[in-house]
């Protein structure tokens, strides 16, 4: 798939994921709207890409806002006359035992990871469509099989793959292209905020990021997806492995989850 001119809609655009995203696409021609709630962050992205020669606008975005979504959309529609590709990338996660947390906690993770996939979907999909075009849900290994001490991020992850798995179906005669990708622990500040029990970010990592998958090479991985309309993207041994294990022996899957999280500095299981 050949990128140049195609517009491409990236929620949680400002950081992380969303960024190399944000700055591959735009190195490849593409039209970048870019959704996040931090302005500043969007300013210098766009700066960047425009200074490199590419074509990105942005939009202040709060995608638990549904209006803040249907605006995004508007900006890439008024912007570059269409849709060509949405990436909901935007979320949150968390660290802390389901016996301890806030339920607040998992509410704001179904806000953000589930209602903003939702919402960010509706305004899009009449574009997509129209352009017979890609809608990818950021997803995780966590949405593959329960991740202990992150009860709401793995809910609002498989809630996520059962909406687009269903939106995939339903648009089977429109040829909209559906793809989940499941990054493995990556580093970017999702990470760092992480929401604890009672709702207050993480702060430092608990895991060695250096020893993570960089941002940079989790975008190329989804873009590639991207171009071959791939269904599903798992980027790493870990996703691969856990996807196959859970097919043949699952309790057996539980117990390595298990042991794998409780080995974390400070973990919630000690």
């Amino acid at each position: 798939m050949d990128f140049k001119n195609k517009t491409v809609i990236i929620t949680g655009a400002s950081s992380g994921i969303g960024r190399a995203l944000a700055n591959e696409f735009g190195r490849l021609g593409a039209n970048v709207v870019a959704g996040a709630r931090n302005e500043d962050g969007l300013r210098e992205l766009v700066a960047g890409i425009s200074a490199a020669g590419g074509k990105a606008v942005y939009a202040v975005t709060d995608v638990t806002a549904e209006d803040d979504c249907a605006n995004l959309v508007k900006k890439a529609v008024d912007s570059f006359g269409g849709v060509d590709v949405l990436i909901c990338n935007a979320g949150i996660s968390m660290r802390a035992l389901f016996d301890d947390v806030d339920l607040a906690v998992l509410k704001r993770l179904m806000d953000v990871n589930f209602w903003g996939t939702v919402y960010c979907t509706k305004y899009a999909l009449p574009w997509l469509q129209k352009s017979k075009g890609s809608v990818v849900g950021v997803s995780s290994v966590a949405g593959i099989h329960g991740l202990p001490g992150r009860t709401g991020y793995s809910a609002s992850k498989y809630a996520m793959t059962g909406f687009l798995e269903t939106v995939r179906i339903e648009n089977l005669k429109k040829n909209v292209h559906v793809m989940i990708a499941c990054p493995g622990f990556t580093a970017s500040n999702v990470r760092f905020t992480a929401l604890t029990a009672d709702g207050s970010s993480q702060g430092e990592s608990p895991r060695a990021e250096d020893k993570m998958m960089t941002a940079e090479e989790a975008a190329h991985r989804i873009i590639k997806g991207v171009a071959k309309r791939k269904r599903t993207v798992l980027m790493d041994f870990n996703g691969r492995a856990s996807t196959q294990i859970k097919k043949i022996w699952p309790s057996f899957l539980d117990r390595m989850f298990y042991s794998h999280m409780a080995k974390e500095p400070d973990s919630p299981f000690k």
